[in-house]
């Protein structure tokens, strides 16, 4: 028998959840404002040395290799939205020890991908102020952004959605007024840098789709996140691809490659085209897009790399401290630490020389992200229930898998390096700080318990208590279902294997079994939930095959039924505790989501303090159904002949 009171469960409600304020414009506005930065203002210059004229190709590959990671980031957000983005998905489905990794090396990630963007300001700045000394300046930057999150996720939404609507405005004179002046010749010797170069360059523009999974962080603040993060993630995702693709052909076709390339790579290559395009002006307006850009990425990277730190606190993975959420429902403390981290690197580091190694460990997230959504998928964890699933799984996760590490190793040996060293620090902080501090394993354990090992039930409720906070779907038929329940008063003492032989005998008669094949499943103890922190609601179900939807039959005991095993004494009840409502459902075998987000919405209805009372009240069996639905508006029709 299942006991809603648990410890573990307790252990995982406890945690304060932030406040669900964003929607799909914020979504949207942080994911792109977050990747238009560096990969449009700063990078072609560097990528033009490297690829040539076939920049914009190394672009669209970039794209292309990370499409199955992307994919698989909206599949685990979509299932587990909450606060953390890679860190939690990796923890949960590979365990802590990867969580760990995987939560350093994206932390570690965001705050050089910030650094780098506030440099960019001052490269910009130098067209008009070159002795300008752009440390103190990047500094300042760093500290404003990091009130402006303070205040909140949504203020900081609302700030980068007119970020994104002043940098778009300006890209789109750009790309219009450019397109029209674009030469042909520029792109004689499409491949003379030869497939070595493009692929190369494609790895090092990587960073700029890191903004990508900046929204997986704050997944836990997005309104109806089964919509907006899957919709919100594409929809930048094709904006992105199509302004670096056009963008960067303009650049080349109106200065060409050796322009961009010179002296290395010209660190203002948008500033330079647009001089060209419309004289000095256009480099000053386009000037202005940079700093748009740039505040835009360090702002949002601020607001996603802080929740990395207050996720990894809530799992003991960094100090208790980390896990606090100040009066405005922001972690003050996580956003400190990142805008100190961010200060310190772009006052005693190079970010700019860093920006590839940035990128080597993304590509390596996405991988990971793409082994995360096969781990969990073959537990079979009935509560791994994403709204969006990736399409031709496996296929698209091995490659994903693949294709990224290959990436890295044609970049050289510095990102090879600098990956697996973020990935030992990780293993080292684990194994010495957090390892005898966290109780917790993930996903795989499930898979190893098909192979007749070991599992982890925790996940199985922490993933329940997800479903729990979201909404049921329009596909779900729970109005259906509970209009059309039976419904079994019961006014005499009675025992639960009576009330059970009865109610699988009503159910017989819309189901394609027998009450006998019923019986044993609603006796099972695991089929069992005690809900409700009276003990008063108990919630007995099982699955067939060859169902087309759930049933269900409500059952009231007026004079209360003891419900009680072995198990119980253990989990806080009383063989004297009576259960006054009892809840037979049967679902689809073929549909495991449906079916705990079935058990999710009621066992939610239950443990309603007034739930009781208003079922104990109930005069008849449409006030029985009507006590489920509670607030909801439920309509009753009559139909009489002859009218």
């Amino acid at each position: 028998m299942k006991h809603r009171k648990t410890q573990e469960q307790k252990r995982v409600a406890a945690p304060v959840r932030l406040e669900r304020q964003l929607g799909l414009r914020d979504v949207y506005a942080l994911a792109t404002g977050a990747t238009l930065s560096s990969g449009f203002f700063l990078l072609p210059g560097l990528a033009a040395a490297g690829a040539g004229s076939a920049m914009p190709l190394s672009y669209l590959l970039g794209a292309v290799i990370l499409v199955p990671g992307l994919l698989s980031m909206v599949e685990l957000t979509t299932a587990m939205p909450r606060a953390g983005g890679i860190y939690y998905f990796l923890d949960r489905s590979m365990g802590p020890l990867m969580g760990a990794i995987g939560g350093f090396g994206t932390w570690v990630s965001l705050i050089l991908k910030s650094a780098f963007a506030l440099v960019g300001v001052g490269a910009y700045l130098r067209i008009f102020a070159p002795n300008l000394d752009m440390a103190p300046i990047a500094a300042a930057f760093a500290i404003c952004f990091g009130v402006v999150n303070v205040f909140g996720a949504k203020k900081s939404g609302g700030f980068q959605v007119l970020l994104l609507c002043g940098l778009l405005i300006l890209l789109l004179w750009f790309c219009g007024v450019g397109f029209l002046q674009m030469e042909a010749r520029e792109f004689d010797g499409f491949f003379e840098s030869g497939s070595a170069g493009i692929i190369s360059t494609a790895g090092l523009v990587i960073v700029s789709y890191m903004g990508l999974t900046n929204v997986a962080s704050v997944a836990e603040e997005v309104k109806d996140p089964g919509l907006n993060l899957p919709l919100g993630m594409f929809l930048a995702f094709g904006t992105i691809v199509v302004i670096y693709v056009l963008g960067t052909s303009i650049m080349v076709g109106v200065v060409g490659v050796e322009t961009l390339a010179k002296d290395g790579g010209d660190l203002t290559p948008i500033a330079t085209v647009a001089e060209a395009l419309v004289g000095r002006w256009g480099a000053i307006a386009m000037t202005i897009a940079a700093l748009l850009a740039f505040s835009s990425v360090a702002n949002a990277g601020i607001l996603s790399a802080s929740r990395y730190p207050l996720a990894m606190g809530r799992d003991n993975i960094l100090p208790d401290l980390f896990s606090r959420i100040g009066s405005r429902g922001t972690p003050i403390i996580g956003i400190i630490f990142t805008v100190g981290m961010i200060i310190f690197a772009v006052t005693v580091f190079d970010p700019t020389n860093i920006a590839k190694l940035a990128s080597a460990f993304q590509l390596t997230l996405f991988a990971l992200a793409c082994l995360a959504v096969i781990v969990m998928r073959e537990s079979r964890i009935e509560a791994y229930d994403p709204v969006f699933t990736s399409p031709l799984y496996p296929t698209v996760q091995i490659f994903g898998i693949l294709a990224p590490f290959w990436l890295i190793v044609t970049m050289g040996f510095l990102p090879t390096l600098f990956t697996f060293g973020l990935i030992l620090f990780g293993a080292i902080w684990y194994t010495y700080y957090a390892r005898h501090r966290v109780d917790r394993e993930g996903a795989i354990f499930h898979v190893f318990e098909r192979l007749g090992k070991r599992r982890y039930e925790g996940l199985d409720i922490e993933l329940r208590e997800i479903i729990k906070e979201q909404e049921t779907r329009d596909s779900d038929p729970f109005d259906q279902v509970v209009t059309e329940a039976y419904v079994i008063d019961i006014l005499h003492q009675a025992t639960f294997q009576e009330l059970v032989t009865r109610a699988s005998q009503k159910l017989a008669t819309q189901l394609p079994v027998s009450a006998s094949q019923l019986i044993p499943g609603f006796l099972e103890e695991s089929s069992i939930e005690i809900t409700s922190s009276a003990h008063e609601v108990a919630i007995t179900h099982v699955r067939i095959n060859g169902l087309e939807r759930p049933h269900m039959l409500l059952a009231r005991a007026q004079h209360g039924l003891r419900i009680y095993t072995t198990s119980d004494a253990q989990l806080g009840r009383s063989p004297d505790d009576l259960i006054r409502a009892i809840l037979f459902i049967v679902t689809p075998e073929d549909n495991p989501g449906q079916h705990v987000r079935l058990l999710t919405r009621i066992t939610k209805r239950a443990e309603d303090d007034g739930f009781i009372p208003e079922w104990l009240e109930a005069r008849t069996g449409q006030d029985l159904k009507e006590a489920l639905f509670h607030e909801e508006v439920m309509f009753t029709m009559r139909l009489e002949h002859g009218l």
